[in-house]
């Protein structure tokens, strides 16, 4: 008979073939970590991408909910920043000269002050008028104001009065609320006579009523001048200017020295000549974003 024939090599060649295919397993999920950790590595390392709140601002909101209140300050002053969005303006629960509601878009972020500017501000940067503060404190808003010397003093600081529209949005924001902190009247965020000790307070002093961007004292304490004449609504463009002194501008925000919860809606306006001052008049200043 012939010698049986034996299946010894073709199952050493098998199991040779096996280990190599599992040595090159091995080695090919070594080369896919390191190049992983490579990858880690240059990421890792890398300068991460990056938004300054200006460019966030770029991106219109919908809601007050929708912005984180950012601030900043320049030479000395905090600001606060205002996004792009909408909203609408005026009120049909409020006087003729709120209506009609109007709505108003902002393509363009822009600063204004977080607080309404300060008589130790005011003296540290230059700032010029005719009447004496009618109460004395650095932290204390400026007041006697006239809408010239309002004007000039922002000039100064290489900024301007904030608009009418832009100071209702900064107050109010696309939810439209009827007061910066929301629809109903709190009497602890704001300061008014039933609570001034009638005098004008310390900036800040009601940190409850800020409005969705971060400013304080949008209702009470002092009233605040704008840049626009107190036209009718629509609001437009043409309601704007720096230079007309013949005709009344608008203030905004209630004061101290006022009872009625009306005053410090949003909404609320009132028109002054702009060489009337008296020691509840303020204001606060604005800049576009750069």
């Amino acid at each position: 008979m012939p010698p049986k024939k034996t299946d010894q090599p073709e199952e050493q060649h098998v199991k040779e073939k096996n280990s190599w295919l599992r040595r090159r397993s091995v080695w090919a999920g070594i080369g896919v970590i390191l190049i992983l950790l490579v990858v880690g590595i240059i990421l890792t390392n890398r300068e991460p991408t990056t938004f300054s709140p200006e460019q966030i601002a770029l991106t219109p909101v919908t809601s007050n909910a929708g912005w984180i209140p950012y601030e900043h300050d320049f030479d000395g002053v905090t600001m606060v920043l205002v996004p792009e969005g909408c909203f609408l303006m005026g009120s049909d629960d409020g006087g003729d000269d709120e209506k009609p509601v109007n709505q108003q878009c902002f393509g363009a972020p822009f600063w204004i002050d977080k607080y309404e500017v300060t008589q130790g501000d005011f003296t540290r940067l230059g700032g010029q008028k005719a009447e004496a503060n009618a109460f004395i404190g650095d932290r204390l808003p400026v007041d006697n104001m006239a809408w010239l010397e309002a004007r000039d003093f922002c000039e100064l600081r290489g900024m301007r009065l904030l608009t009418e529209a832009e100071w209702e949005y900064a107050a109010r924001g696309p939810d439209n609320l009827v007061y910066p902190w929301g629809n109903d009247f709190i009497a602890d965020n704001v300061v008014y006579r039933e609570n001034s000790n009638n005098q004008a307070a310390e900036v800040g002093s009601r940190p409850g009523g800020a409005s969705w961007v971060g400013a304080l004292d949008m209702s009470g304490n002092v009233w605040e001048w704008v840049s626009s004449l107190y036209q009718d609504y629509p609001y437009s463009a043409d309601h704007e200017s720096n230079s007309n002194v013949n005709h009344s501008h608008v203030m905004r925000g209630g004061s101290w020295d006022y009872l009625g919860t009306g005053y410090f809606r949003a909404t609320f306006r009132i028109g002054e000549f702009p060489d009337s001052w008296y020691y509840d008049y303020g204001f606060r200043c604005a800049r576009d974003a750069e």
